[in-house]
């Protein structure tokens, strides 16, 4: 038995020496794809296009004004005279935000009283401009309060009453820096290996019944059984091997800590291509061409990836999407990998989600393979 079984990994890596474009796809696509997920994914904004109108033109004002100037989350591309200049940047999409200081802004900072400030927001895309308006609020709140101190301190109106203030001191656990490398990157590595470990098992055994060699592989001495655990061991060992890979090229690159224990996440990364591989196999049973496994694993890793958590919270979604998520791996395999990565929990904090990844690899390799089994008879 284990002979035979071995004769059918050896002959998947026979094959895979063979095609040049396969080994290719199996290193180079997932470094290039860390490189730019590790770039471009992230939840910071930086140089949001800005266009300035001030209209009280004193040193309040401008004070105001540089400390948006001084700062890489925004780039003053324009500074209006009127409102129609305001609202062309907006409408041409040059400026994404529009700071607007009124007339006698300055006066009623003198006074000790509110000062109204303008904020306009291009809400084409929400996301950019719920994070600008919130740096904005940052900026105005610290000149707010940097000024009533110094107001304080000069005594306004003639009082000179004890300076009290309470400052927020914020100590983010893990993470000091509020780094959104160390949040992608991981990520990454789960949702690379989920695309990866499923598109070359539906993708392989579509491939042998597309050529033919599947029923010539059944009229062998080869069992269902057999067939199987041969066409998946490779799959599996790929898998771990590109885990390894992707893992320690972001690691490397990004600088990317690793604070867990790598049994843990061996271990979670095991029950995870158990569930990769089920769900391989399952679409091969129900495709007949690799365009048909192509198309069908579009269908399937998309949602799978929206649901998994990696850039939407899941507590955010509707109450139906949030129990479907319970049904995608890639949810529970984002927690440990990001769990032994940055926070460096154990088995304690991650065994519910290791306890998820077991049920869920359990039924899909089940079904899958009950399914592969029937579609050879």
């Amino acid at each position: 038995m284990f002979d035979r079984i071995w004769r059918i990994v050896v002959k998947e890596f026979i094959e895979l020496k063979r095609d040049k474009w396969q080994r290719f796809r199996l290193i180079v696509p997932p470094l290039v794809q860390m490189l730019v997920f590790g770039y471009a994914a992230t939840f910071e904004v930086y140089h949001v296009s800005t266009v300035v109108l001030d209209r009280d033109q004193t040193q309040e004002s401008r004070e105001l004004l540089s400390r948006f100037t001084f700062t890489d989350r925004f780039h003053i591309v324009e500074t209006a005279s009127t409102d129609a200049e305001v609202a062309a940047a907006i409408d041409r999409s040059d400026a994404a935000v529009a700071l607007v200081i009124h007339p006698g802004f300055a006066n009623l900072l003198r006074k000790g009283q509110t000062a109204p400030f303008q904020v306009i927001v291009d809400g084409t895309n929400s996301n950019t401009a719920l994070i600008a308006l919130g740096y904005v609020n940052l900026i105005a709140g610290q000149y707010s309060a940097d000024y009533a101190t110094d107001l304080a301190h000069r005594g306004v109106d003639g009082k000179n009453a004890r300076l009290v203030t309470v400052n927020l001191e914020p100590i983010p656990w893990y993470n000091p820096d509020l780094n959104g490398r160390w949040f992608f990157v991981p990520g990454v590595v789960g949702t690379l290996t989920l695309v990866l470990i499923v598109s070359l098992t539906a993708s392989a055994i579509v491939r042998e019944r597309e050529v033919g060699t599947l029923e010539q592989l059944m009229v062998s001495p080869l069992r269902p059984a057999e067939l199987i655990l041969g066409k998946t061991v490779p799959f599996f060992l790929i898998g771990l091997a590109e885990v390894a890979l992707v893992a320690a090229f972001g690691m490397a690159w990004f600088r990317v800590p690793f604070f867990g224990n790598p049994l843990i996440l061996l271990l979670g990364t095991v029950l995870f291509l158990f569930s990769t591989l089920g769900l391989g196999i399952l679409i091969s049973t129900v495709c007949k061409t690799q365009q048909q496994a192509f198309a069908s694993n579009f269908f399937v890793l998309n949602p799978m990836f929206t649901l998994s958590g990696f850039s939407f919270p899941i507590s955010s979604m509707p109450n139906v999407l949030q129990w479907l998520t319970y049904l995608d791996p890639l949810r529970y395999y984002l927690v440990v990998i990001r769990g032994t990565f940055v926070k460096g929990v154990g088995l304690d904090a991650l065994w519910p989600d290791l306890l998820g990844m077991t049920l869920l690899g359990a039924g899909l390799l089940g079904i899958s393979i009950l399914r592969f089994r029937k579609s050879l008879d």
